[in-house]
């Protein structure tokens, strides 16, 4: 069974999973463009996310608090076990019903919420890493309305920055667009 979150999420996932593949033990320290979050604060991050994301998908609360490590041996092979475990948690449809007791948000949009880290973070990643990143084209044109939605509130948290204009030169317009909106520079560095 699927759902569309779980195909957008299983279209999107193998694109950073190869990220973080292609990430040397030695540009853990580098910085993203994430403010003050190195290679290795976003790498736990984007774990952390994929993770309680499984959880949410089957309604149960998460703890957000916890901060492990998760980059120990075989942590590349652990982050592509669980990109799968949380696009099949989202396969479920049930996953997408009704509104989550915990994060008080539509269950689609907590799904959503999961793609736009994948898509973003995997791009973050890439840049600061020096990889090339082509976004699954179905879901940074999904993202748009979810970052439009999630805008205000996540400027409030501090999750996003205010948005920045896109240079006529960014790479991957679509793309460009949406990480702008997130506050992000599109050429970052």
């Amino acid at each position: 069974m699927s759902t569309k979150t779980s195909d957008l999420l299983a279209a999107a996932a193998p694109r950073t999973v190869t990220v973080v593949r292609g990430i040397a033990d030695d540009q853990l320290d580098l910085p993203t463009p994430c403010r003050d979050f190195t290679v290795r604060d976003l790498l736990n991050h984007l774990f952390e996310v994929v993770v309680n994301f499984q959880e949410l998908a089957a309604k149960r609360p998460v703890q957000w608090a916890d901060k492990p490590d998760h980059l120990v041996d075989g942590w590349r092979d652990r982050f592509e076990a669980e990109t799968g475990r949380l696009i099949a948690a989202w396969s479920d449809p049930s996953a997408l019903e009704g509104v989550s007791s915990g994060m008080g948000m539509p269950q689609t949009t907590l799904g959503g919420m999961a793609l736009l880290d994948l898509t973003v973070h995997g791009w973050d990643l890439a840049v600061a890493t020096d990889q090339p990143y082509q976004p699954a084209p179905e879901a940074t044109a999904e993202l748009h309305e979810l970052v439009e939605q999630l805008g205000p509130t996540a400027r409030k948290m501090g999750v996003f920055a205010d948005p920045v204009p896109v240079p006529a030169t960014a790479p991957l317009p679509d793309l460009a667009r949406l990480l702008a909106r997130t506050g992000r520079n599109p050429t970052w560095p």
